[in-house]
C-alpha cells in the first residue's frame, strides 16, 4: 500500500496556457483552471459517504456495471505480471474486483486526484486483505505518475466525465499502457431506450440531489453530477475521441438501456 503524491510524468507541455480558455463544470462554462479545484471540493464534499451514495442511488446497479467491466477485461490468471492502474478510483472498487480474479502477480494502482477519496481508500484496504497487491497514489489523470509504455490495462469508472480535459488524459492512458495493453472506461450515458429516458431523466432532477441532501448534506454536489453526465459525449462520440487519440478496436457496451456504457480500446 502506498499513499503518495506523485509528480507529473507526461509528454503534455504548457504551450498556450495564458490563452483564455473554457470548459464545463457541470452545466456551466467556465474557465479551465478552475474546472480541477471545483471538482477536488465537490468529491472532498462527499469521500466519507461516497461508498454509500453510489448503492443508494444507483439501486446496487454499480456493482454490477462495474462486474461487467471486469468481466469484459478479462485479467486472467495464466500472466506471470500484470499492471493494472484504475484512474479516478476512488476507494478502490475496481481495483479490488480486478484483483479478485487476476493472478497471484498481478496489481494494481489506484490514482485518484482528491486525497480525501484516497485516504478513505487506504482505510478501507485494512479491511480487504489485498494490501499486497492493491495500491493508493494521488495523482492527476492527465499527467498520470508511471512511465511511458509500463502498464497492461488502464481503466477509469464513473470518472472521465469528471476530468478537466478529456482528451488529455485518453492521450496520456495511451502514453502509459504497453503496447498490447487495453483501455476500459466505464461511464453514465445516453438512454437509448424510449420512455427509459424520460424516467431517467425525471429521477436525475428530483431525486438524486434530494438524497444527496439527506445523506451527504449536499445536494448542490450532486446537482453538478446529473449535469456532468447530461453533457458527457454520447457512446458513439466517445469512442470517436478514444480512436482520435490512437486507440484501435474501439467498441462499446450500454448498459441499462444506455443509463451507462462500457468503453474498450487498445494499443495495439
Amino acid at each position: 500500500m502506498v499513499l503518495t503524491n506523485m509528480s507529473k510524468n507526461s509528454n503534455h507541455s504548457s504551450e498556450g496556457a495564458s490563452e483564455e480558455q473554457y470548459t464545463y463544470f457541470g452545466a456551466e462554462r467556465v474557465e479551465i483552471q478552475s474546472k480541477t479545484q471545483r471538482v477536488g471540493e465537490v468529491f472532498t464534499s462527499v469521500a466519507e459517504r461516497y461508498d454509500l451514495m453510489n448503492d443508494l442511488l444507483s439501486g446496487g446497479l454499480h456493482r454490477r456495471w462495474k462486474g461487467d467491466l471486469v468481466a469484459w477485461m478479462a485479467p486472467g490468471s495464466e500472466r506471470r505480471s500484470y499492471l493494472h492502474v484504475d484512474l479516478a478510483g476512488g476507494t478502490g472498487d475496481v481495483a479490488y474486483r480486478v484483483q479478485n480474479v487476476a493472478g497471484a502477480a498481478a496489481r494494481s494502482i489506484v490514482v485518484d486526484i482528491n486525497e480525501a477519496m484516497v485516504r478513505r481508500g487506504v482505510r478501507r484496504l485494512e479491511t480487504e486483505q489485498l494490501a499486497e497487491k492493491v495500491s493508493f497514489v494521488v495523482g492527476d489523470a492527465e499527467h498520470i505518475p508511471l512511465p511511458d509504455h509500463s502498464v497492461d490495462a488502464v481503466t477509469i469508472a464513473f470518472g472521465i466525465r469528471n476530468v478537466t480535459r478529456i482528451e488529455n488524459a485518453l492521450a496520456d492512458i495511451f502514453r502509459v499502457l504497453r503496447f498490447g495493453g487495453r483501455f476500459i472506461c466505464l461511464e453514465f450515458s445516453h438512454v437509448s431506450v424510449p420512455v427509459l429516458d424520460h424516467i431517467y431523466d425525471a429521477y436525475s432532477d428530483r431525486i438524486i440531489p434530494l438524497i444527496g441532501q439527506t445523506v451527504t448534506g449536499n445536494g448542490q454536489a450532486y446537482s453538478y453530477l446529473v449535469e456532468s453526465i447530461r453533457n458527457f459525449p454520447d457512446q458513439k462520440t466517445f469512442a470517436a475521441m478514444i480512436s482520435a487519440e490512437g486507440f484501435d478496436r474501439v467498441a462499446w457496451r450500454d448498459l441499462s438501456g444506455g443509463i451507462a456504457a462500457l468503453h474498450s480500446g487498445w494499443r495495439l
